[in-house]
């Protein structure tokens, strides 16, 4: 096992609680101005952060559990735990962008006479400024860990930093006299939480599923052929355990070697994917060509 791997873990714990507790404040203060300034958008924009503190709350739970040693029944490890948690983050997302979607919809065709309060477009404005910040936070930190999660988290923290931004144009426009463009500003929101729901959704499905990235399966293809000892290769699959890649190769070696020849050029191709590409296990047959 590598004792770092799950070091990084550990340490990419510290980019989920960052995220929690700035959602939680920002969703406080963004739901209680938006019901009393009357602003459906900063109040879509609140729901979204609370989203968000689950969509966070779940990648901390994964990291955690992505951390358990193999035991009886897991002897590949726990690494999937962090893409089951982001499966069931994407799933509420969605089912929350719907609801922020139908009422804003609703609302759209109710006749008010009152605008929102301007304070609300100032709360989007700070709060699109602290989420650049996380964002930032949360990219080094990922870059520092090589951490899928933590990425798609900082990912996550600058897509909600443009929507408050974006909501905040909208209310400072509702202000000229056109009251319509709050709820549809909160409309362009719904669907942008449905929209990151269904790709993390897809990502994580596709990960689940044991879907791999073809382009690197070309890429270690044409590594390892060219690997010395190596004459061809029967076949190559890849798959994911959380951020840890594992590949599957049959090697086609000269049949004349014996099995102490063919034993070494199989841990050559191993030690190039692991040192080399980062590949966290290798499993090389080898057949006789």
């Amino acid at each position: 096992m590598d004792d770092q791997k799950y070091i990084n873990l550990k340490i990419g714990e510290r980019g989920a609680i960052n995220s929690i507790i700035t959602y939680i404040c920002l969703s406080f203060i963004k739901l209680v101005i938006g019901y009393t300034s009357h602003s459906e958008a900063l109040k879509a924009d609140g729901l979204n952060n609370t989203t968000d503190i689950i969509a966070s709350i779940a990648v901390l739970i994964g990291l955690r559990l992505a951390r358990r040693p193999p035991d009886e029944d897991h002897g590949y490890g726990h690494w999937k735990s962090e893409t089951i948690a982001s499966m069931i983050a994407s799933l509420i997302m969605i089912a929350v962008g719907m609801k922020v979607l139908a009422d804003a919809t609703t609302s759209i065709f109710v006749s008010k006479e009152e605008f929102p309060d301007i304070i609300a477009a100032y709360v989007d404005v700070f709060s699109a400024i602290v989420m650049y910040f996380v964002y930032l936070y949360n990219k080094k930190l990922a870059i520092k860990i090589n951490s899928k999660s933590v990425m798609a988290a900082a990912k996550d923290n600058i897509s909600d930093a443009w929507v408050s931004l974006g909501t905040a144009i909208g209310i400072f426009g509702s202000q000229l006299n056109m009251p319509w463009l709050d709820p549809l500003t909160a409309i362009i929101v719904g669907i942008l939480i449905i929209k990151t729901g269904w790709t993390i959704f897809r990502q994580a499905s596709h990960e689940l599923s044991d879907g791999f990235d073809v382009n690197k399966i070309q890429l270690y293809y044409n590594v390892i052929k060219n690997i010395n000892g190596v004459k061809g290769i029967k076949e190559i699959k890849g798959r994911n355990y959380g951020n840890n890649e594992v590949l599957d190769i049959v090697l086609l070696v000269d049949s004349t070697l014996d099995i102490n020849q063919a034993h070494d050029i199989a841990t050559q191709v191993e030690k190039v994917m692991i040192r080399d590409y980062g590949v966290y296990e290798v499993h090389v047959h080898v057949e006789p060509n």
